[in-house]
């Protein structure tokens, strides 16, 4: 089958043999995928993954199912299924956990099913988990307009929270679209002075940035605020003042998905499906896809996700 690898740091077709599900897996036929920064790292050889996955890239994808194996009991042949992976959703076919996978929505399509669980399960578990979000909540989403800001700004707003996202001026009008109630050109203005003049501050962050946005963090939060680190794109080292965390009784958190144990990634998927797959029924919470692309186009994806122009998700379709 061909599938796309990592090759002079380019994301690359080559032919490789069909796997194989194992007892509690299901063999899927794959429809769609969807881009991950996560892929962008593995192609410059700076995120494996995790022992045990392909070196095929891509995190999640949707599809058919055409072989499960014996123990497994949710899903069967013929089933439209999309899933978390790690590693292996760049090819025609791949294999997944059953538990690791969830039913794709009537309604829905495999590209919007492939745009679906990176996003909104990490935004879930930061969000709701982690950051215990509850409706009386202002919470600040970094990198707005990404997918998963779109994914967290439409969860946020169903738990009936504020939202505040930063993002480019060009993609307010988007994050505002996904239930933004006030969106902050982090290129032209401070987002602390900003919130601290208008809102006083918020109780929550999500955030993608890192280093460079660690100072002006601990600002804007309330008492008892939270922060939930779930990327590092501006850098990881920064030096702390304790005082900050400890007058404010501060809780500072992090987040990675792709190398979670099997068992805690299927009960974070498991929590994550019960409670949003009535809100992916109804419409109150949708996929967000920016562009689609060929299988054979990767290397084009690649690029412009590097290039910052996408306001949620790149999909590549499988044919």
């Amino acid at each position: 089958m061909r599938a796309v690898i990592a090759q002079n740091q380019k994301p690359t077709i080559v032919e490789v043999p069909d796997p194989a599900p194992r007892l509690d897996e299901l063999l899927v036929q794959v429809k769609a995928t969807a881009l991950n920064r996560a892929d962008l790292l593995q192609v410059k050889g700076m995120y494996p993954p995790p022992e045990g996955w392909p070196e095929t890239l891509g995190l999640e994808f949707a599809g058919e199912v055409i072989e499960a194996g014996a123990e497994v009991m949710n899903f069967g042949v013929g089933d439209r299924v999309m899933a978390l992976v790690g590693g292996g959703g760049y090819a025609e076919k791949a294999v997944v956990p059953a538990l690791h996978a969830m039913p794709i929505p009537e309604k829905l399509s495999y590209e919007e099913g492939a745009a679906i669980p990176e996003v909104f399960i990490t935004a879930y578990g930061g969000m709701v988990e982690q950051g215990e979000l509850v409706s009386a909540d202002t919470v600040l989403i970094h990198a707005g307009a990404s997918g998963v800001g779109l994914a967290a700004t439409q969860i946020a707003k169903l738990i009936g929270a504020r939202v505040i996202v930063t993002a480019s001026a060009g993609k307010h009008d988007i994050c505002v679209q996904h239930g933004a109630d006030r969106a902050i050109d982090y290129q032209t203005e401070n987002f602390a002075d900003s919130i601290l003049v208008q809102e006083g501050g918020v109780d929550l962050i999500i955030d993608f940035v890192g280093a460079p946005y660690w100072d002006d963090n601990v600002r804007v939060l309330n008492k008892w605020g939270r922060v939930v680190y779930i990327g590092l794109m501006g850098g990881a080292k920064k030096e702390i003042n304790f005082s900050d965390i400890m007058r404010k009784r501060l809780t500072i958190t992090g987040s990675t998905l792709r190398d979670r144990s099997y068992s805690r990634k299927a009960g974070l998927i498991g929590r994550f499906w019960k409670w949003a797959e009535p809100h992916f029924i109804t419409g109150k919470l949708k996929p967000t896809i920016w562009k689609s692309l060929p299988l054979e186009q990767a290397e084009e994806a690649h690029q412009l996700m590097s290039s910052n122009a996408n306001a949620g998700k790149i999909i590549l379709t499988v044919k």
